[in-house]
């Protein structure tokens, strides 16, 4: 096995993100203030991310699982109801799924695009069919028009994942706003960060104040004033809930990464860009042009290693990488072949080829708006080490 001498003093992480002195102050204003646990920080969360949207409500939870959890639990589908998705995605998008008592049916997806194929859903959808689970990969936006249509069609529940998607719009509309609920994540790789958060967005009402006390142990809506400079307020459990609420101090965080987000949406443009031009001479595919109806999120760049034009396999890209002190990731290996997704439900090598072909070959390399020019440099250097 070949391995690589690094020129790079310092290891440079994988999906770093930026952090600014406003974080740092309002990290410490929440300190001194006392309120640490889900207060008015959260609350002015909120209200920006629901405006930043174009959503009517917005509710802040835990992490972007507990906002598919708590969303496909909100549909009220019955026990075992199956929900097509994509296997092209973490495992999250698939065990929420699992833990609301739903069906996961995995559709293959395009191999250009990585994203879920409408086609493709289209061919999945039978009589226990309930809702649908699009996952808008790497910030490309899924093609929701024939998805909306087959919902109409088929009377069919959407919630879109949108972790990776903050930024990206679909016909001039943000993804997340097309579905019952669109759920998004704050987690530390994230384009904004709340270290780890997530936000759930809607357009029902009652709905909302239902996700926001299923959030928080299933107590009333205003349990969180209970310790407040108000007085204590008296709290009703009124369902068994869970502790997914999102905290005012990773909130702190939030509410400037969410200020930020457009200024540094050019950062990762050119970043972009340069990546395109250093590596279109390797044996490698790189993203696919994105149509003009849609705003890519540019959360992930992520290559494939074409194997009609080398004999340097994926994996051995990530170790060299990693041997030139320059962390790459994998998004994603196919979950419907991960041992619980095969053994529980069937699935086997074979049934989403497109899927598998990607899962093979896929990884994804620094991009943030961390990044320095060197550090970017230092990242084309590297591949082109391993595979010029």
């Amino acid at each position: 096995m070949k391995s690589y001498r690094p020129w790079r003093e310092n290891y440079l992480v994988f999906g770093s993100p930026y952090i600014g002195e406003e974080e740092k102050a309002e990290v410490l204003a929440c300190i001194d203030s006392h309120w640490l646990g889900s207060g008015p920080r959260v609350q002015r969360l909120e209200e920006e991310f629901r405006k930043y949207v174009g959503a009517p409500l917005a509710v802040a939870v835990n992490s972007c699982t507990a906002a598919l959890h708590l969303s496909l639990r909100e549909l009220h589908l019955e026990p075992a109801a199956e929900v097509i998705t994509t296997a092209m995605t973490f495992c999250a998008s698939a065990n929420a799924i699992v833990h609301a008592g739903l069906k996961p049916v995995f559709a293959d997806c395009d191999r250009r695009t990585m994203n879920i194929d409408p086609a493709e859903i289209a061919r999945k959808i039978t009589p226990r069919t309930r809702a649908l689970l699009p996952i808008h990969f790497a910030g490309r936006p899924c093609d929701m028009k024939p998805i909306l249509e087959m919902a109409e069609r088929y009377s069919l529940r959407i919630v879109e994942d949108c972790a990776h998607a903050i930024e990206s719009t679909y016909d001039g509309r943000h993804c997340g706003t097309f579905g019952d609920y669109g759920c998004f994540s704050f987690y530390v790789t994230k384009n904004m960060t709340t270290a780890e958060g997530g936000m759930v967005v809607s357009r029902d009402e009652r709905s909302s104040n239902r996700i926001k006390m299923m959030a928080l142990h299933g107590m009333s809506v205003d349990a969180w004033r209970r310790f407040s400079d108000q007085g204590y307020v008296h709290y009703q459990v009124l369902e068994p809930g869970f502790k997914y609420n999102l905290t005012d101090l990773a909130a702190s965080l939030g509410l400037h990464q969410l200020a930020r987000i457009e200024k540094l949406f050019p950062l990762r443009q050119r970043l972009w860009d340069f990546y395109h031009k250093e590596l279109a001479d390797l044996p490698l595919i790189l993203p696919a042009p994105v149509p003009e109806n849609m705003r890519h999120g540019l959360h992930l760049f992520t290559c494939l290693v074409d194997d009609r034009r080398t004999k340097v396999t994926r994996d051995e890209v990530l170790r060299g990488m990693h041997d030139l002190r320059i962390g790459c990731g994998v998004h994603y290996t196919a979950l419907h072949l991960q041992p619980y997704y095969r053994d529980t439900f069937g699935y086997q090598a074979g049934d989403l080829p497109n899927v598998e072909y990607i899962g093979a070959r896929t990884f994804s390399i620094p991009f943030s708006a961390a990044l320095s020019e060197e550090d970017a440099s230092d990242v084309v250097k590297g591949l082109k080490t391993i595979l010029g």
